[in-house]
């Protein structure tokens, strides 16, 4: 049985707004944990536009997707904050102890949380792998078809076979070309979204004989009891190949889904959170909405927006994490503690 993880706060979601809220809490000594499905922090702004540029963030004129994730990690450094990647919120308990709200939260990775609050900032829901269209991949999936790689030694010694040619297709090839039996990567055409150095590292293996690139579309799966034993590739030119396969990585990019969210007994609005507009908390006590996830008259989705909801959201979780203790408000300019929190002062 895995140690029950406890903390002030879970924070859902690691892109800008679930980063500032680290920040906010930081300021009040309130802990916080974070999960995401994707492998890093920066959300969409990572995943989806990292060289995007960015207008409308007070001071600074323009700043890239990724320029503000990294300026965002940089400033919660001094709070320590611990990340858990690769990761889905599946369920949540409440378990009120004396008198105040408090949850059991599990993740699709086996991890249980003991916390105080929940900190709900998962943009537009939790980002969903999209699954490719091949008849019966449902029966594979979670036994030998995976969309992410969660550990690598799982894949020592297999033959592995990975289909896209986005960069977590190409890094992943990479990753795991030396410890795979064998590797074969599969894309519908001979060019590559990826990053120009990870493609010219995989056709240098290639090249060298030492992993098989087929230009194509998997077609058909082969295997029983939903162990994969080979796949089927159809080529550009119309003929088929059959290839050894055992764990089969197919990486067609993400979609967002509200996900287990819409099972922890909040209100809804079209697959939003509806929340107040004095803290951001939803109708369950103990849990927040913050960024685009959330609802309210008015609401703008912008992440200076995010940014403030997360400001006020902290000034209540404070009362839950420190009921007996009362909060002043402070400004990080004048006040000599909140200073050296930072490590300024």
């Amino acid at each position: 049985m895995n140690d029950v993880i406890e903390t002030d706060v879970l924070i859902v979601g690691a892109g800008p707004i679930g980063l500032f809220a680290v920040f906010e809490l930081g300021l009040l000594d309130i802990r916080a944990h974070l999960v995401d499905i994707l492998p890093k922090a920066g959300g969409q702004c990572s995943e989806l536009y990292p060289e995007k540029p960015i207008y409308d963030i007070p001071g600074f004129p323009i700043v890239t997707g990724q320029g503000l994730v990294e300026n965002l990690e940089k400033q919660i450094e001094p709070f320590h904050p611990t990340f858990h990647f690769g990761e889905m919120v599946e369920s949540l308990t409440p378990t009120c102890v004396d008198g105040g709200p408090r949850f059991k939260i599990t993740t699709d990775n086996g991890k249980t949380f003991d916390v105080k609050s929940v900190m709900i900032a998962a943009g537009g829901g939790s980002f969903q792998p999209k699954r490719p269209p091949i008849a019966g991949i449902d029966a594979y999936e979670g036994k030998s078809v995976f969309y992410a790689v969660r550990k690598m030694e799982e894949y020592r010694g297999r033959d592995i076979v990975i289909v896209g040619g986005g960069d977590s297709a190409l890094d992943w090839t990479l990753n795991l070309q030396p410890i795979a039996k064998r590797l074969t990567l599969v894309h519908r055409r001979d060019d590559f979204r990826a990053a120009p150095h990870s493609v010219n590292a995989m056709r240098e293996l290639v090249g060298a004989g030492n992993m098989d690139l087929i230009i194509g579309q998997t077609s058909k799966l082969t295997g029983a009891d939903g162990q994969l034993s080979s796949v089927t590739i159809k080529t550009n030119d119309g003929t088929e190949k059959e290839v050894a396969c055992d764990r089969l990585i197919p990486f067609f990019g993400l979609t967002m889904k509200l996900g287990p969210v819409a099972n922890w007994g909040l209100n809804l609005h079209e697959n939003l959170v509806p929340v107040d507009t004095e803290k951001f908390e939803t109708n369950v006590p103990g849990i927040f909405a913050v960024g685009d996830i959330n609802h309210y008259p008015g609401k703008l989705k912008l992440i200076l927006s995010g940014f403030h909801e997360a400001a006020l959201a902290a000034q209540k979780v404070h009362r839950y994490v420190y009921p007996d203790k009362k909060l002043t408000f402070q400004y990080t300019t004048s006040s000599t503690s909140l200073q050296k929190k930072l490590g300024v002062a």
